[in-house]
């Protein structure tokens, strides 16, 4: 089980449900930083064993190298010189095995142990000062905020408005630093995934590489170093992609915290301060209380933020009546006394502002004048899937096929806001049914009544990235997500199951869920979709940069949260899994649902991976860069994200401010990782050897083995790779899977 997300909107609500989610990060933080320290000095005392075990083969190679065969004879056979040139051999083989050891252990240090101790101190450690400065924060609101429950309302309004400006500014900065550590919190947990683990990978690598006969150990390392080095690159790329999201958010709740509220099944809680009665006076004890309209339940929660415990048993009764405490009546400010049904007497309760007590009594019904500060919903979109939305995404869809196919970035390069608002009106005006007003002056009838079947195509006027954000934007406009709103959940459990072919069939059922024109529309669309990654070659729209582009549209969450942003990920292998699928999900029906024993069953079966292909290639670990280097491909790394993660974002299909920018291949990403030195003008008729195996995926690439020397090396027009030639055929080559000669 996985740790749960932190919602931004619950820093202001500060429940228990909350902190005790926080807790088990902070226990999580707290594991990692302790078995990191003890990574740290058991990698010193491997590195010093591995000094002592070079220093004793060393010594082994100068004994044998010493040792001199003699042969009985004034001559010798072939044989026998052979057999007195071994020892020889064996002796440069090992120092040389040696040599490559010695570089090995002078480069741990900073493969190793520095990224550790650096993710320790400079992560986990502002972390821990983070939470430091959320605690005191803590302290400091609670105290505030009860000094200031406690002022009698007989002072004056002077005092009183000046103290509760002061609590505003104090409950502010507490809200701000709640926000600051959840943010920061979450940002160490995913960073964790890579930048602990790739130190690692990195120093196993290292360990490979000093063997004589270290290309056939890393041959049979290959899939699971591959397997690992892709995975690292991806969520170091949801995290680039969703850090940014996740900032934004955060950005967004800071601007305005109530307009961002989560999603709750009460219809109000939050913190009261319950009157109780003891034998010699009556005193204020805090509780976190909820309240649900329809049942008409209230539940009180003792509990105390500064000790972090409950502090007594729950207490659940049904509500009678609400009514506003008259200030006249009581020296506390903002209180309301609630009836129960089944208890007896009257339950005096204080809010924490004035406006809290309004919004308790409203979602009560009390006594209150009941304003609604919620804004109002937004209204549903003009689009539907009507016989006109139909026509509309068919247009669209055969003015692509027909004309626009093979451009690159297409779906991923937005059109102008302004030209893809003006074709939209014109699909959907009263007479789109006809495509009178979408046809160019040149093709068409005068008169509408004689317009032919042909007229309905939309004219080579428009841009083919204009009509592809029309698209985009069409189905943006549906009162809701294409694969709707209350599937979305299944669609993303079926994407995180362990195989591919539960996640297929899991897809294949749910997709036979859908409503007919949802389904309909969805299979128009995914034909659409694996015909444009047919033409990857040319359009550089692979099935996984598709799923990126069309996974928000068709699968948007109904609400912004961190988790959703999480999920994004998700909503894109289920695109992916329905472009490669298509004919089976939409032309076959679903299988009767396995039993359980079934699914244990192939969940046991152990999915055969492919070779590691070009598309796949690793990270070039053992490069040691300058700083500006280092910089420099950082940077381009989290360039390369961000432009992933924008143009799939909602606000992002019609910017038009956009310049056209050329599409990104689904392994683009990896290409800007720390590669080996090279000039930056590369001349041609340059020969480069292999550093690792690859198997080619199209007629374009080369297959080789590593090791292997390619002639003519030179660069191609596909960013990121080379072309060069092997045994008389020239193809592609990845670029980070070379260094030249």
């Amino acid at each position: 089980m996985g740790l749960p997300a932190l919602e931004f909107s619950e820093c202001c609500l500060d429940s228990p449900q909350f902190r005790e989610r926080l807790r088990s990060h902070e226990a999580e933080l707290d594991k990692t930083n302790k078995f990191i320290k003890e990574l740290i000095k058991d990698g010193k005392s491997l590195v010093a064993a591995l000094k002592n075990l070079s220093a004793a083969k060393r010594k082994f190679a100068d004994s044998l190298n010493e040792f001199k065969f003699r042969c009985i004879g004034d001559a010798e056979t072939d044989d026998e010189i052979c057999i007195a040139k071994s020892l020889q051999e064996f002796a440069t083989v090992l120092r040389n095995l040696e040599d490559e050891r010695m570089r090995m252990i002078e480069n741990a240090s900073e493969v190793l142990i520095t990224p550790l101790e650096k993710f320790r101190k400079e992560q986990i450690g502002a972390a821990k000062d983070a939470k430091k400065k959320y605690d005191k924060e803590t302290e400091k609101y609670c105290g505030v905020l009860e000094k200031h429950l406690n002022l009698s309302s007989k002072k004056k309004e002077s005092q009183l408005q000046e103290a509760d400006s002061q609590v505003d500014l104090v409950r502010q900065h507490f809200y701000e630093v709640s926000l600051e550590y959840v943010f920061k919190v979450q940002e160490v947990q995913e960073r964790k995934m890579f930048e602990f683990v790739e130190p690692l990978l990195a120093f196993l690598q290292g360990l490979f590489t000093f063997y004589h006969h270290g290309y056939e150990l890393a041959k049979d390392f290959s899939d699971f170093k591959t397997e690992l080095t892709i995975s690292i690159q991806n969520t170091r790329n949801r995290f680039e992609g969703t850090r940014s999201e996740v900032e934004a958010l955060m950005k967004k709740m800071k601007e305005n915290p109530h307009e961002h509220k989560n999603i709750s099944p009460y219809t109000m809680e939050g913190y009261l301060y319950v009157q109780e009665k003891r034998h010699f006076g009556t005193s204020w004890v805090k509780h976190y209380c909820t309240y649900q309209r329809e049942s008409k339940r209230i539940t009180m929660v003792p509990f105390d933020q500064k000790s972090g415990g409950k502090g007594g048993e729950d207490e659940a009764v049904t509500l009678k009546s609400c009514t506003r405490r008259k200030t006249d009546t009581i020296e506390k400010r903002f209180c309301f006394d609630v009836e129960a049904v089944d208890r007896p007497g009257v339950i005096t309760m204080q809010a924490l502002s004035e406006e809290d007590r309004r919004l308790w009594m409203e979602a009560m019904d009390g006594r209150e004048p009941v304003y609604n500060s919620n804004k109002d919903s937004q209204s549903e979109g003009t689009a539907q899937l009507d016989s006109i939305g139909f026509s509309i995404i068919k247009k669209c869809i055969h003015a692509v096929e027909t004309r626009g196919i093979n451009e690159q970035g297409l779906y991923r390069i937005v059109g102008v806001n302004s030209r893809v608002q003006k074709l939209l009106s014109v699909l959907m005006g009263p007479r789109a049914g006809r495509g009178w007003e979408v046809l160019g002056p040149v093709g068409r009838s005068e008169d509408p009544k004689t317009a032919t079947e042909t007229d309905t195509e939309i004219c080579a006027e428009w841009e083919i990235k204009t009509i592809t954000s029309a698209l985009k934007t069409y189905l943006r406009m549906l009162p809701g997500p294409l694969m709707m709103y209350q599937f979305q959940r299944s669609f993303i459990k079926a994407a995180k199951l362990e195989n591919q072919e539960s996640r297929v069939s899991e897809i294949h059922s749910l997709v036979h869920r859908l409503p007919e024109k949802n389904r309909q529309m969805l299979h128009l669309l995914m034909n659409h979709l694996a015909k444009v990654a047919d033409n990857h070659k040319q359009n550089l729209m692979t099935v996984a940069n598709l799923g990126v582009v069309f996974g928000p549209t068709l699968l948007r969450p109904q609400e912004e949260t961190v988790a959703a942003i999480m999920d994004i990920k998700f909503q894109n292998i289920v695109i992916e899994i329905l472009i490669e699928n298509h004919e089976k999900i939409f032309n076959t029906v679903p299988e009767a649902p396995a039993s359980n024993s079934q699914l244990l069953l192939s969940r046991k079966k152990s999915t055969e991976s492919k070779p590691p292909s070009c598309s796949e290639r690793p990270l070039t670990l053992f490069h040691t860069a300058q700083p500006s280097e280092r910089q420099e491909n950082r940077n381009s790394i989290i360039n390369s994200s961000l432009e992933s993660v924008v143009s799939s974002n909602v606000n992002s299909f019609l910017n038009s401010n956009s310049a056209p920018q050329p599409s990104l291949n689904s392994s683009d990403l990896e290409l800007e990782v720390i590669k080996p030195n090279r000039p930056n003008s590369l001349s041609p008729l340059r020969k480069a050897r292999a550093l690792y195996a690859c198997k080619a995926e199209h007629d374009s690439e080369l297959s080789f083995t590593a090791g292997t020397v390619f002639d003519n090396v030179h660069p191609s027009q596909e960013p990121g790779w080379l072309e060069g030639t092997l045994n008389g055929k020239t193809g592609l080559i990845p670029e980070n899977y070379v260094e030249f000669l």
